[in-house]
């Protein structure tokens, strides 16, 4: 169903240039690059009555064009030249239009931020504001000798800490001085230097200084017309926004602005034809949609570019967005959740609390229940349902085949570390090749089985998403199901060739746990778990697991059988 959100600009049907990494909006016109028209954000944002707005959006989601439009739309410099870039657009239809060029703007990006302690952090931070001065140097001639003074401190890098605490929000009362009009602050990725400095360990340093920078900009500044924010989290609100009740937090969960942050299924569907590719839409659906913004579906429109220049399915997204938060508190937290992890990577839905509220302090206070919100609102899981604010906790997914390459890829980087030998196990299933496949099962067993207790609560999660998040290798040549049901039963693991016509053999696995060998001896034990194994061959066969291969189509049947018991196992096969 297409949805009605959203006017694609047909104009782009002439236009083949995809903006890449192009995040200037004004190089996105003038150069005729390839564009969601999204300039009726401007109107929504001057028809909102808060004064300092945020805007939560994951990596990669238009939020720096969106910045960079609103800039060149508002910024009183230039005004005619900036007024061209948006003759034919939807904001040219709008009443608002007259707004054009009418304030003066401060724009400021922490987007690149990135450093290992305060010291650099603050010398990043100096050099970014210094060089917002140096573009506003002409303010100068209309300012007292003081105002000059401290101008030229911040300018030349030589200010104090207060002064470089209320630089911004001394910029603006320059730029008030000069112009004899309030400022629009824009800040993009607001809490980059937060997410930052708490990875590496300089937290409170920086919650310090920033808690006053944006206080002293965006609360009781009386040369304040409007502010914006963009980042991925609301973070440390009790902190950062302390009695600052002039801002709106527009997040994932709200319905107001959704069309304006992602791509909408009607300007896919336009962008498919503009671009002369006949996928069906659905093919597109399952690898680059399923985000639930509010109550709308949005397509991640970095992968949307991607694909429509290389003209190919496949992971982009993931290949770009930072995630070195989420790989923190996967390293503290692997075992706490390693059951959710595997239900993800078999597709199914996790009940979770999750709300606007991302803050370290509760982060830190309590992992488990609030990992899974920070994973939400970075982009990785989406709602599996309508959000109900009255729910404590709310059901979420992956919510696409992108998203699923990552978390597979992501989970054996995080539990098992050497992906060379799942590759040589892969390679010695597919083949057939049942020595050398268990001969590197083995391995894996030895070098990484130690992180879990597997005689303990984990231990029939930690074998089958061991086997899923191996198999899950082999997604691009065969379609993977797990715990599904066939013939009279629910197999535990099903690998169906995605290309017929090769005469690739489909693969069943079966899996059994091996408890109560505390007497006996190692022969034993193997006698056990080689039993075991024979059990789950006859399982497959009386079950009739295999019907699902036979219906499409696939003659040819791998079925195993594998025991396992702490880090000992073994395997068994029948074609």
């Amino acid at each position: 169903k297409i949805q009605k959100k959203g006017e694609p600009d047909m104009k782009n049907s002439k236009k083949t240039k995809l903006p890449i990494g192009v995040s200037n909006f004004k190089d996105i016109i003038e150069k005729n690059y390839y564009y969601f028209d999204k300039t009726k954000f401007i109107e929504n944002i001057l028809e909102d009555g808060s004064q300092v707005k945020l805007f939560t959006r994951p990596r990669r989601f238009g939020k720096t064009l969106n910045m960079s439009m609103l800039k060149y739309f508002f910024d009183v410099r230039n005004k005619d030249e900036n007024r061209k870039l948006f003759e034919g657009l939807n904001i040219s239809k709008s009443e608002y239009f007259d707004m054009q060029g009418n304030f003066p703007v401060i724009s400021v990006s922490f987007k690149k931020y990135q450093e290992k302690d305060w010291k650099n952090g603050f010398d990043m931070i100096k050099d970014i504001i210094s060089g917002l001065y140096d573009e506003f140097e002409f303010v100068k001639e209309k300012l007292s000798t003081r105002k000059k003074r401290k101008f030229d401190s911040i300018l030349m890098e030589e200010a104090n800490l207060a002064n470089w605490k209320n630089s911004l929000a001394d910029l603006s009362n320059y730029l008030y001085d000069f112009y004899g009009k309030k400022v629009i602050v824009l800040i993009d990725e607001y809490d980059q230097p937060i997410i930052n400095s708490y990875i590496e360990g300089y937290y409170d340093e920086t919650i310090d200084f920033f808690k006053s920078f944006y206080g002293a900009v965006l609360k009781d500044n009386e040369y304040l017309e409007m502010g914006v924010m963009t980042g991925i989290l609301r973070v440390a609100k009790e902190n950062i926004f302390s009695g600052l009740n002039n801002i709106k937090v527009h997040s994932i969960l709200n319905e107001r602005f959704t069309e304006y942050f992602g791509v909408l299924e009607n300007e896919v569907e336009t962008s498919l034809k503009d671009f002369g590719l006949e996928y069906d839409l659905s093919d597109v659906q399952k690898w680059y949609n399923g985000y639930l913004f509010g109550e709308t579906k949005v397509y991640n429109p970095w992968s949307i570019i991607n694909f429509l220049d290389e003209k190919k399915l496949g992971a982009y997204w993931v290949n770009t967005s930072e995630n070195s938060l989420i790989k923190l508190y996967l390293q503290k937290m692997k075992k706490e959740i390693f059951n959710d992890f595997s239900k993800l990577l078999n597709e199914e839905n996790i009940s979770k609390i999750i709300n606007d509220n991302v803050t370290f302090g509760n982060l830190e206070a309590n992992f488990v229940k609030n990992f899974w919100n920070l994973f939400f609102h970075s982009g990785y899981l989406t709602l599996a349902e309508k959000y109900d604010v009255m729910k404590k906790v709310v059901s979420v997914k992956i919510p696409n085949k992108e998203i699923l390459e990552m978390f597979s890829d992501m989970f054996i980087e995080v539990y098992f570390k050497n992906t060379g030998i799942f590759l040589d196990m892969t390679d010695a299933l597919t083949n057939g090749d049942i020595s050398n496949f268990k001969k590197y099962l083995k391995e894996i067993l030895l070098e990484n089985a130690g992180i879990f207790d597997v005689s303990g609560i984990y231990k029939e999660q930690f074998y089958h998403g061991l086997m899923l998040g191996l198999i899950l290798i082999l997604k691009n040549e065969y379609e993977i199901t797990s715990n599904n049901f066939a013939g009279k039963g629910r197999y535990d693991l099903l690998l169906k060739p995605k290309n017929i016509l090769e005469g690739k053999e489909g693969i069943i696995i079966e899996l059994k746990i091996v408890n109560g060998t505390e007497n006996l001896s190692n022969d034993k034990i193997h006698e056990k778990l080689e039993k075991e194994c024979e059990i789950a061959l006859n399982q497959i066969d009386e079950k009739g697991y295999s019907s699902v291969l036979k219906n499409a189509g696939i003659e040819k049947v791998l079925k195993i059988g594998i025991a396992f018991l702490g880090k000992e196992f073994e395997v068994k096969f029948e074609k």
